[in-house]
């Protein structure tokens, strides 16, 4: 990784704010551009960017409507977005999304105003509700050992990107946790007194966002910490997991949501947007906390991609209880890593589908 010269400057001074910028020209000759200004408060309307080095490194560039090459985060910032989200490995193999490139994306993101999410895997690759993976250095840990180690890893993180003056609003202990974290699904007592496989043993997984959710507060005091899971349209998985985890003691401040409706066959996009925005009303009032929208996304040249982010987006600023809208890796184009859901069209350029953010 390259390392970021200079020190982090503090943007903000309380949680809400705004802040300018200035477009400058190569050519000393023209007018320069009229100074932006940019409102950085009130809802979330935000995306996850965590490919962004790893693409930057591989060659990729992004454009404005007017094909003028940008910085990827001050294009979103264009584009009205003031929030970024950032995944976070524990030991992965080719340190992408590793502790060194998570600061160093937050550092980015913090000197342009945006207010930042961060997402804990806990595990060395992707987490998501088909695999919770055990980082190899905890491998044989036991559940004490386990908890000490999310404690520490959150912990460790947290403390690097404060140490460089950047401030963290949210934080996601945990990914797509729809059957819990840390899974352990060998046979034997030993497993199962280890395992943060919600259903097999929802008092581990308890404890295991409690130990991130402590790690949060004693470095982040403000921070608000995320409990997250998807399919946000079905109701009845939310309530399994939160009144589960509300029996074990767990503690969270917002619930998260990923909502893909390509993921979903048996509905329309219409009634997975219906059926999510009424379960932000019903989750938020069950539960006493707010939610977020954590992930969202569509295939970039889809003709429903524009409608269905407008619906979201303009459905959940207008419930009180939802802190804002994440989109998920809308830089990606001409399917990097395969990934289809982006909202950036093959030239570099975005879509329609974030006019939504605007």
């Amino acid at each position: 990784m390259k390392n970021i010269l200079g020190k982090a400057i503090l943007l903000a001074t309380a949680l809400l704010f705004s802040i300018t910028g200035t477009s400058c020209s190569n050519d000393d000759n023209t007018t320069p551009e009229k100074e932006k200004t940019y409102d950085m408060s009130g809802f979330a309307k935000g995306a996850d960017v965590s490919w962004i080095t790893e693409m930057e490194q591989n060659g990729k560039k992004f454009y404005n409507a007017n094909g003028k090459a940008t910085e990827c985060m001050a294009l979103l910032r264009d584009l009205g977005m003031n929030s970024i989200r950032l995944r976070v490995w524990v030991n992965p193999e080719d340190g992408w999304n590793g502790k060194n490139d998570v600061v160093a994306k937050a550092w980015r993101a913090q000197q342009l105003g945006m207010r930042l999410m961060i997402d804990f895997h806990y595990s060395d690759t992707w987490a998501d509700p088909g695999k919770q993976g055990v980082p190899a250095a905890w491998k044989n840990y036991d559940f004490d050992q386990m908890k000490q180690a999310v404690a520490d890893h959150t912990k460790d993180v947290l403390n690097a990107l404060k140490e460089r003056d950047v401030n963290v609003e949210w934080v996601q202990v945990g990914n797509e946790t729809t059957d819990g974290m840390l899974w352990n699904d060998e046979d034997g007592d030993a497993a199962l007194k280890v395992t943060g496989r919600a259903s097999k043993n929802m008092a581990n997984f308890a404890a295991y966002i409690n130990a991130g959710y402590d790690a949060v507060k004693a470095i982040y005091p403000e921070a608000k910490v995320i409990v997250h899971l998807d399919k946000g349209n079905n109701l009845g998985q939310y309530t399994w997991m939160f009144d589960g985890l509300k029996q074990n003691g767990a503690k969270w401040d917002v619930i998260g949501m990923s909502l893909y409706p390509d993921w979903i066959t048996d509905q329309t996009w219409e009634q997975v947007s219906d059926d999510c925005l009424s379960n932000i009303k019903t989750l938020s009032g069950k539960y006493n906390c707010d939610v977020i929208i954590s992930e969202i996304g569509m295939v970039w040249n889809s003709e429903n991609a524009a409608p269905f982010l407008k619906k979201m987006v303009d459905g959940c600023k207008a419930i009180s209880t939802c802190e804002g809208v994440f989109y998920w890796e809308p830089e990606c184009n001409s399917g990097w890593n395969g990934y289809d859901k982006g909202a950036f069209d093959n030239s570099g350029k975005p879509t329609a589908a974030l006019d939504a953010f605007k």
